[in-house]
């Protein structure tokens, strides 16, 4: 029954109705496949990176058990006639690589092997701590007097200064580069003052102390005249201490330069006449011509390749998986 207002649908209305309905099941259809589609081709690449990740640490796991196989064992006897040699580079400090106990372990192989005829020391270094400074010198001068038949060399590269010319100084020559920087003998101690920043940004400070000296230069205080003369007098200790030493390795060979220990330093080719060093040679011509065994063993010590590996695993595995993550969200 027809009623006012339905009418019945001519045939081309009918059709053209029935095409649409076709494309957009089509579209939709073309839709769904393509989302499948690109759902399995994201979980593939998700597998596929995942797989790298875990055949990149299998790898990793057998390096580390290959070189667990590997006997460490102790330096190796050189049994021809040669020169030792041990680095020290960058910043003298305990947890550096330029440390007492490393440079000391080294210092004290070379002594040990009767076939090493003389020992350079080959430096570019700062300066660091007076601490780990003044063991390596103290330890050069012990283990001379029990082979005083072994000399010790100290070779300057591009900067020994302050912490590294102590050390130097411990050497019975020093030579250097006539473009090398030389001297630094002084004693610093830095630090910085807030309270100007404190009052700018209105933030208070507290302080609790048991004792009247435990805030002792605080950044934030106001700086005392007595911390300062207080400081003044522990510096100038150090400074006396460090003059010392280089007078003792020097000696004689020292000029009367009023400079020499205000902290200034100079080039290889101004530190001769000072007395600084004792000529212009590098680690060859010394070990050549001076020790007489041209051959130079390195009995610097450093770390294992086992543990520049366990160093790096965290570091390398924190980088897959990180890489991993931000592959599997795109």
């Amino acid at each position: 029954m027809t009623k006012f207002g339905d009418f019945p649908p001519s045939s081309s209305n009918a059709s053209q109705s029935s095409n649409e309905t076709n494309q957009n099941n089509g579209t939709w259809e073309r839709k769904v496949l393509e989302d499948l589609a690109f759902a399995s081709l994201t979980e593939q690449r998700k597998s596929r990176r995942w797989s790298y990740v875990f055949k990149g640490l299998f790898l990793l796991y057998l390096f580390a058990v290959l070189m667990l196989m590997i006997p460490s064992g102790d330096l190796p006897i050189h049994k021809s006639n040669h020169t030792a040699l041990v680095e020290i580079n960058g910043v003298i400090a305990s947890d550096a690589e330029a440390n007492a106990d490393s440079i000391v372990t080294g210092i004290r192989d070379a002594f040990d092997n009767k076939n090493a005829q003389g020992l350079i020391l080959r430096l570019n270094t700062p300066g660091g701590s007076p601490v780990q400074a003044g063991i390596i010198n103290d330890e050069i001068k012990r283990l001379g007097a029990t082979r005083p038949d072994f000399p010790v060399y100290a070779v300057i590269q591009d900067v020994c200064a302050s912490g590294g010319y102590y050390i130097a100084v411990a050497a019975k020559e020093i030579y250097a580069d006539k473009a090398s920087i030389v001297g630094s003998i002084g004693v610093r101690m830095d630090s910085f003052g807030f309270t100007g920043l404190i009052d700018k940004i209105g933030v208070e400070r507290r302080s609790v102390t048991a004792g009247e000296n435990k805030s002792f230069l605080d950044p934030f205080l106001p700086v005392k005249e007595a911390d300062l003369q207080f400081a003044h007098e522990m510096l100038n200790n150090i400074h006396q201490q460090f003059i010392d030493v280089v007078k003792e390795g020097r000696g004689d060979r020292l000029s009367d330069d009023p400079r020499l220990f205000t902290g200034l330093f100079w080039s290889g080719e101004q530190a001769l006449p000072l007395g600084l060093i004792d000529g212009l040679a590098n680690s060859s011509t010394v070990a050549r011509d001076i020790i007489g065994a041209e051959e130079i063993i390195d009995y610097t010590l450093r770390p294992s390749y086992l543990d520049q590996f366990a160093g790096k695993l965290g570091t390398s595995i924190s980088q897959l998986m990180l890489e991993s993550s931000t592959v599997s969200i795109r």
